[in-house]
């Protein structure tokens, strides 16, 4: 079990999550240029930007594990998510984000945050917690399914210039 508290992400922990944001918008456009946006100019000001118009969102979960010195080691983004024919699924918890800081990883912290979510969709009464990773990304893949994810799909891109 992780020894880095959970909590609800404030709007003083916005800059430092906008960082790791950043990370994970760099991370994935390494992985697929087209598919993924670019980071632009200021990533870390996009995603602290818009994760703090979540932040009072009634069905919006955004957390932060912090270290000893009240340091923000990563953060988790999910929601609530309505019921959606266009993607044939009952409403669910979805996960949009899961990042670790490199220096605090292997701790548990990424494990703390997801089964605090976990427990929040439950109380919900969510029935399944959905969520998507890179294809490139094989780590993440091991990391959910050995919490209990089973992939269900497969997204397919097509680029149609060039």
């Amino acid at each position: 079990m992780s020894r880095f508290p959970v909590r609800p992400a404030r709007d003083e922990d916005l800059e430092a999550i906008g960082r790791l944001g950043a990370r994970l918008l760099r991370e994935h456009h390494a992985f697929d240029p087209n598919r993924f946006m670019a980071p632009g100019a200021d990533p870390e000001g996009g995603y602290a930007w818009f994760l703090g118009t979540q932040l009072a969102a009634p069905d919006v979960l955004l957390l932060v594990a912090e270290s000893d010195g009240g340091e923000v080691a990563g953060y988790l983004y999910a929601a609530v998510e309505p019921r959606s024919w266009a993607e044939l699924r009952d409403e669910a918890g979805f996960v949009h984000d899961v990042v670790v800081d490199e220096r605090f990883r292997g701790r548990g912290i990424a494990t703390a945050l997801m089964e605090k979510a976990a427990s929040w969709f439950r109380e919900r009464g969510l029935p399944r917690v959905v969520l998507w990773t890179a294809e490139r990304n094989p780590a993440a893949q091991r990391f959910f399914s050995g919490l209990g994810f089973r992939r269900t799909m497969v997204e397919m891109t097509r680029e149609l210039t060039g």
